[in-house]
């Protein structure tokens, strides 16, 4: 998707803030320019998903592009909408998650779907993620259609394949798509064919989250310089990235304000 992008807009800087998996749709936040400097502050929110898991069968991969790796109702036949729904409410909050033995982890420098693929034994240690929410929209045995809305970081993958494990059946996912990533929507996106410089959206959007900054036109060239304007702000002090803001409304760039300073972290716009 980035070198298609990079094609239409004729533009070499283009990056993304979160890959998706091959059989996933939905958001994929493409940056542009400058605005590639901000990938890091795009990821590092929670992201929301529709996701299908099937009841009934464990994958080598937890979805529907893996083999059969075990599973199976017991007699009395699938778990009751009672009991998926019991045993999703045990799994919000933070956690350990074990990452799929298919994923882009790194083993000693090699991504661990390449050793997967070529029969190695796999075995990732555990990372720390939250589950912030998840809502059961439908169970139709052996389907279970949910929302989930987790921190960065987090597999729906895993998501699915605990849900399984914990039911005593195994599970994998077979469906996934991608609603959200902080207040970036789908309602926010463009198909890949309307892609034009024209629906670009300026840098602020991808960053509207963190607490705003408004810097002066002097302030503003400081920063440019990659000084460190006074600015006050005392509010300010400590709590994060922020963005600093002309008087314009354009993003001059990411820091942080400490001692009645901006120090930034990220300049989008250089001083003239």
């Amino acid at each position: 998707m980035v070198a298609r992008v990079r094609r239409l807009l004729d533009i070499r800087a283009v990056g993304h803030a979160g890959t998706l998996d091959p059989f996933a749709t939905g958001l994929l936040v493409v940056l542009v320019g400058r605005a590639t400097r901000l990938a890091r502050f795009v990821e590092q929110q929670p992201k929301r998903y529709l996701a299908t898991a099937r009841l009934g069968m464990a994958t080598t991969t937890d979805d529907l592009t893996g083999e059969p790796a075990g599973g199976g109702f017991a007699p009395s036949g699938p778990p009751s909408r009672a009991e998926v729904e019991r045993e999703l409410r045990a799994m919000l909050g933070r956690q350990l998650q074990r990452p799929p033995a298919y994923s882009a982890k790194l083993v000693d420098g090699v991504r661990s779907y390449r050793l997967a693929r070529r029969g190695e034994a796999v075995e990732l240690a555990p990372v720390e993620v939250e589950i912030h929410d998840v809502e059961l929209l439908d169970y139709a045995a052996p389907d279970v259609t949910l929302r989930v809305t987790v921190s960065p970081g987090t597999y729906v993958r895993a998501i699915a394949r605990d849900l399984g494990e914990r039911l005593g059946c195994g599970a994998h996912l077979t469906s996934l798509r991608r609603e959200a990533i902080g207040g970036i929507t789908l309602d926010d996106a463009v198909p890949l064919e309307a892609v034009t410089g024209d629906v670009l959206r300026p840098p602020l959007d991808a960053v509207a989250h963190l607490p705003p900054l408004r810097v002066d036109a002097a302030q503003a060239r400081a920063i440019g310089f990659g000084q460190r304007p006074e600015v006050g702000a005392a509010s300010l002090e400590g709590r994060g990235p922020v963005t600093a803001v002309d008087l314009s409304g354009q993003l001059v760039a990411v820091g942080h304000v400490s001692a009645g300073h901006f120090e930034p972290q990220v300049v989008l716009e250089a001083a003239g």
